[in-house]
């Protein structure tokens, strides 16, 4: 777990920095640095997408699962719900911070697989170069969004630490087409997230985050038919 910890950390000191150097950045330099971060959404989705598609044994799983998990999202108003919850206690858009951190923490290569390393070989290079990744991250990010950035750290912790205890208990049997079926879609809601930044295109991408569970359920049902 001290990759997880490390990686946690990192959030919270960037989210602290960013906020402090904030007031001394003037506004026309945070909007700078806003389109920045839109800009390399886009290009972290897009390249965990390129990465990871021409390794999909199911090319079109990730399409099914956007356009379920959107549904069920949609149903559910995950975004509509989580944005008038934050934004209840924060009078900047904190709510697209947050959704767009967690996305960039949490759904990507280095986070999925970084936790099963380190629970299956005690490796932590993995961790601690992604955390090395989200303390610049962060600190962009909270130079828009503000202090609040720091709540997507105990989601980050939770979100590897499941991960962790999951390889620890399940060992080898998670299978690496799983991870790249994650990765895809995962890359897809990156890169709308990106949109989103920009001001291109509100894509409501926490609607989307069903879409990860269900190449989940799928290779779940696989393993029980076959």
């Amino acid at each position: 777990m001290l990759g997880t910890i490390v990686n946690t950390l990192t959030i919270i000191t960037g989210s602290l920095f960013g906020h402090v150097a904030k007031k001394g950045i003037k506004e026309q330099y945070q909007k700078v640095m806003f389109t920045a971060m839109g800009l390399a959404s886009l290009a972290l989705g897009f390249n965990a997408v390129s990465n990871h598609l021409p390794k999909s044994q199911y090319p079109v799983l990730f399409i099914v699962s956007l356009s379920v998990g959107g549904l069920i999202g949609t149903m559910l108003d995950i975004d509509g719900r989580f944005k008038r919850l934050v934004n209840r206690y924060s009078k900047s858009n904190l709510a697209q911070g947050l959704s767009t951190g967690i996305l960039l923490y949490c759904i990507g290569t280095l986070s999925i697989v970084g936790p099963m390393m380190s629970a299956l070989y005690g490796d932590n290079t993995y961790l601690f170069t992604n955390a090395t990744l989200d303390l610049v991250t962060s600190a962009v990010l909270a130079t828009t969004y503000g202090i609040g950035m720091v709540l997507a750290a105990p989601v980050l912790f939770c979100w590897q630490g499941s991960i962790y205890l999951i390889a620890s208990l399940a060992g080898n049997i998670i299978p690496d087409a799983l991870v790249t079926e994650i990765s895809i879609v995962g890359g897809t809601l990156i890169a709308a997230s990106g949109l989103g930044i920009l001001e291109i295109k509100d894509c409501k991408t926490l609607n989307l985050l069903p879409a990860l569970a269900v190449p989940i359920l799928f290779f779940l049902i696989k393993g029980f038919v076959a």
